[in-house]
């Protein structure tokens, strides 16, 4: 066993594509070498802005032998009339390269087949490898390019390979790049680092100022910045998106600290962070009484050689990024709320939904409806109404044309400075949460209210032009949209139907069209695409696919029942009595689907006990099952008895058919409620 060692060699990638191509070039080598019956204890991985490595540790120096019994034609035409293996026979072995020495007869079912052992030996891992071309250049990307005369497209254009099993290179080419044992150190300083063995790699690269282990080059600037701020008793949240990206974008990091005129910090804080960190990918300060401090932490791709010109030139260039984001503040605290609001009309939303100011408006409508549904103070309503009036208006502002980042954060700002009060400012701001996946969500009822409006708006205009999200694509973001929806009302408790609140929706909306300039249509479709974000949610906490199922197609569409249900079913999944109990209610909704007419239930048809008792079961449940989802559940499994005993006593498919549709119905009734807390039918209990 041998390790072996491959490295590309690029120009600089992006960032963001560093850590994901990395990932993906593991994956497809270890699929590779599985593939191949090579066999190997591990995978180290290694990845720059200029290199994406690997070393695969104890790969085994050739394939696994193969030994595979193989069947062929049945005997009886193994042979033709003459006593000659027939041309089927011929052929098959043929095909293995066998002779009729090495074949055999089985016994299969009573029939005899022709049998016979294929061996292959393994090839050398050597060979093997030359195979690796076609794997890394299967490799996919957000952005390809070509380059010279190729025709194929990768990342960014290969400079060099570097293939080592053991001391030994694997020779094969990549778009006109031959396999070697020599790399590149740091672009910016000189040098050509060629290792021995596939073991020299981190070591040989270090002596040339490249760190190729990523989490050492991160865990590296994090103590260069604890050292900085340990130096000068500063604060510093250290942002692990950022870190990240700053990650991918060095070979070999040193962090320094640079500063700027205390005047921008009359600035809002959230504008001088933005500069920082998304235009110039800087770490902000803070004193340790919490306060933003007039520095910045930046990392150098290189070492400390010159430093102090370094820190100038990213000194001024972050300078310029201030003064832009100080004229804009200036600017803006001149412009009227009103203007700014009534610009909107003139901003497209969508080319086949309308304007922002239209899109706002029914935004405010769908508000109103869910005030109404989850009880807002009249006071709430009035803070709800005037912020659905104006939310968007900082879109049209200096501030968050420069930096887009502000938006809804400046929004918020401005609209204090103009007497708007702190729940209304406050919604105006959250209305964007949350703002990716796991983000953070609105604090206040109002913001909530808000939030979620805009996004049900997105969704069920969208819909009603048949821009609906397929596969992976989702050009507009609705699956985090309502995703947020959907985390947002599981948050506040907010319990009532969905169906409901959408029915009201549409029924606003289109009772008025010629105010709101657009039919919402599409209802099943948009309801179906909630509850699959609801199965999305839940299937990070619960595992068992059947479990969400039953969930998910309950006939109920409160978002915190179903969250509720799902957890309680996934709690008792190994109760002693949960196999049982869900085979007695599932054979009452199996059933009670055989019913082809419906039939008020005659108690006076009923011929044995069992049927009474059930019945009062059931007329009991319809009164009392309003509890929590777990009094729910502990109701329907407390069943199980009265519901075997009437199966053991009672047969429902009689042939009286007056007698029959009165027990189909009274199965129906039962059914009916258990629907309403999962489809218990598509648990998987046996």
């Amino acid at each position: 066993m041998r390790n072996f060692l491959l490295e590309i060699g690029l120009e600089e990638m992006p960032a963001h594509v560093v850590t994901p191509s990395m990932i993906q070039l593991k994956e497809k080598i270890e699929k590779f070498l599985v593939e191949n019956r090579l066999s190997f204890e591990s995978i180290e991985v290694f990845s720059t802005p200029r290199r994406l490595a690997l070393r695969i540790v104890k790969l085994a120096e050739k394939q696994e032998d193969t030994r595979e019994e193989v069947k062929g034609p049945a005997k009886k035409i193994a042979y033709d009339e003459n006593g000659n293996l027939s041309k089927a026979v011929l052929g098959f072995l043929r095909g293995k390269g066998l002779t009729e020495n090495e074949m055999t007869f089985k016994e299969v079912k009573g029939v005899e087949y022709v049998f016979a052992t294929v061996e292959e030996k393994g090839k050398a891992t050597e060979e093997i490898l030359k195979e690796l071309p076609n794997v890394i250049l299967s490799m996919t990307f957000p952005v390809s390019m070509r380059w010279a005369d190729n025709d194929v497209e990768f990342i960014r254009p290969i400079h060099w390979l570097v293939a080592l099993f053991g001391s030994e290179i694997v020779p094969f080419s990549i778009l006109g790049v031959d396999t070697s044992n020599t790399s590149r150190g740091h672009r910016l300083l000189e040098g050509v680092p060629t290792f021995s063995n596939a073991d020299s790699y981190e070591e040989e690269l270090a002596k040339f100022n490249v760190i190729a282990n990523a989490a050492e080059r991160k865990n590296l600037i994090r103590k260069q910045i604890a050292a900085l701020e340990k130096e000068n008793n500063w604060t510093v949240d250290l942002d692990e998106e950022l870190l990240e990206e700053v990650n991918n974008l060095v070979e070999y990091p040193t962090a320094f600290a640079g500063s700027f005129d205390e005047k921008y910090l009359d600035v809002p804080e959230e504008v001088l962070i933005t500069s920082m960190k998304e235009h110039q990918r800087f770490f902000d300060v803070h004193e340790l009484d919490g306060k933003l401090s007039p520095h910045f932490i930046s990392v150098r791709n290189g070492t400390d050689n010159h430093l102090a010109n370094v820190i100038k030139g990213n000194e001024k260039v972050l300078v310029a990024r201030l003064e832009d984001g100080e004229f804009f503040w200036k600017e803006d605290q001149r412009l009227q709320i009103a203007d700014l609001v009534a610009k909107l009309s003139k901003v497209t939303f969508h080319e086949k939904i309308g304007t922002l100011a239209e899109h706002m408006l029914r935004t405010k409508k769908i508000g109103e409806v869910l005030a109404e549904m989850v009880e807002l103070t009249e006071t709430e309503k009035k803070d709800l109404k005037r912020a659905a009036d104006i939310y968007k208006f900082d879109l049209v502002t200096n501030m968050v044309g420069e930096f887009p980042e502000l938006q809804g954060i400046m929004g918020e700002k401005y609209a204090v400075l103009q007497g708007e009060n702190e729940q209304t400012a406050r919604a105006i701001r959250e209305h964007y949460l949350p703002t990716t996946s796991e983000g953070v969500l609105p604090e206040s009822k109002v913001g909530a209210i808000l939030a979620v409006s805009d996004k049900l708006e997105s969704l069920y205009s969208f819909f009603s032009v048949d821009l609906i999200p397929s596969g992976s694509n989702d050009p507009y973001a609705l699956r985090r949209a309502v995703q947020g929806v959907i985390r947002i009302l599981d948050k506040f408790g907010w319990k009532f139907s969905f169906a409901d609140l959408q029915e009201k929706i549409f029924t606003a909306i289109n009772a008025e069209t010629e105010i709101y300039k657009l039919t919402y249509t599409n209802e099943k479709e948009a309801l179906s695409f909630v509850k699959g974000r609801v199965r999305q949610l839940l299937s990070g906490k619960i595992t068992r696919h059947d479990i969400l199922d039953a969930v998910v197609n309950a006939e109920q569409s409160d978002i915190s029942e179903l969250f509720a249900t799902a957890e309680v079913l996934n709690a008792h999944q190994n109760d002693e009595n949960f196999r049982l109990g869900i085979e007695s209610l599932t054979r009452v909704v199996n059933l009670a689907q055989k019913a082809e007419v419906a039939v008020d239930v005659n108690t006076s048809l009923f011929e044995n006990e069992y049927e009474k008792a059930l019945n009062e079961k059931i007329i009991s449940l319809e009164e009392n099952f309003t509890g929590n989802a777990e009094e729910k559940y502990q109701q329907l499994m407390s069943l199980s008895s009265v519901i075997n005993e009437y199966f053991d006593n009672t047969m429902v498919m009689t042939d009286n058919e007056q007698v029959k549709n009165n027990r189909l119905s009274e199965l129906q009734k039962l059914a009916k409620i258990i629907l309403s807390f999962a489809s218990v039918d598509l648990l998987i209990v046996k």
